[in-house]
């Protein structure tokens, strides 16, 4: 009954994080209870480069996340992966701008830049391999629900630093969708479980409503997971 309540209580904390940035909160209140022997609970966070796939003119963007992550040991040193990225966002740089419709702010922006900024909820389901307990591979699907979209246009008049941001949510699709995967190493004496590892995520879905326009997330993580509810212990393997 215990284990039932607990595992019960994981997909209540997934679902509820897609509508709440508090569960971060929640997630550092309720770590210790969370954390079992067969699963692993903390909090995920790191710098993320992010691009725009299909879209010639356009550069990567560096945006941060935070998020945390469950780790449920299905036999021996194989895994699966999951959680929510909370805090996420995509894009990229480098682009044209385009006019809006208003004479005087296409001529004031006519020559600045554009970047295209959507701020998204991740899960990844990945399966995760490990290697004497430490290095591990891991690859799987990864859904995404976006919650804001803006453009941003940037430019210097007169040597001052002009920025506009506008909402553009309805040119987007509510969903993303992908394929994950990466490597990490799991440090061998600060924590139990405490990460550092890289992943990419490539997207598969048009999140573009613009027609003739096709656009496709992508990017490149650097991320820490850091367990949470799980003090300092010596080494240890499977």
């Amino acid at each position: 009954m215990k284990n039932r309540i607990k595992t019960a209580l994981l997909f209540l904390f997934l679902l509820l994080a897609l509508t709440s940035n508090a569960q971060i909160l929640i997630s550092l209140l309720f770590g210790e209870k969370l954390n079992t022997p067969k699963i692993e609970f903390g909090m995920i966070g790191g710098l993320n480069r992010s691009y725009l796939n299909d879209i010639s003119n356009s550069e990567g963007k560096n945006y941060f996340n935070l998020g945390f992550y469950f780790h449920v040991n299905i036999k021996n040193n194989s895994f699966i992966s999951t959680g929510v990225l909370v805090k996420s966002n995509v894009g990229a740089t480098g682009m044209p701008v385009y006019a809006i419709g208003n004479a005087e702010f296409d001529t004031v922006y006519k020559d600045g830049t554009l970047t295209k900024k959507l701020s998204c909820y991740y899960v990844p389901i990945m399966f995760q391999q490990r290697f004497n307990n430490r290095w591990y591979i891991e690859a799987g699907p990864q859904a995404g629900l976006r919650t804001k979209a803006y453009d941003i246009f940037e430019t210097t008049l007169d040597g001052d630093e002009l920025a506009y941001k506008r909402d553009v949510k309805d040119n987007y699709t509510r969903l993303d969708f992908g394929l994950t995967g990466g490597v990490g190493y799991k440090t061998k004496r600060v924590l139990k479980s405490m990460a550092v590892g890289v992943s990419y995520y490539y997207g598969l879905v048009n999140i573009s409503k613009t027609p003739d326009v096709t656009m496709k997330n992508s990017s490149l993580n650097f991320y820490l997971k850091l367990p949470i509810g799980l003090g300092a212990k010596p080494d240890e393997t499977n």
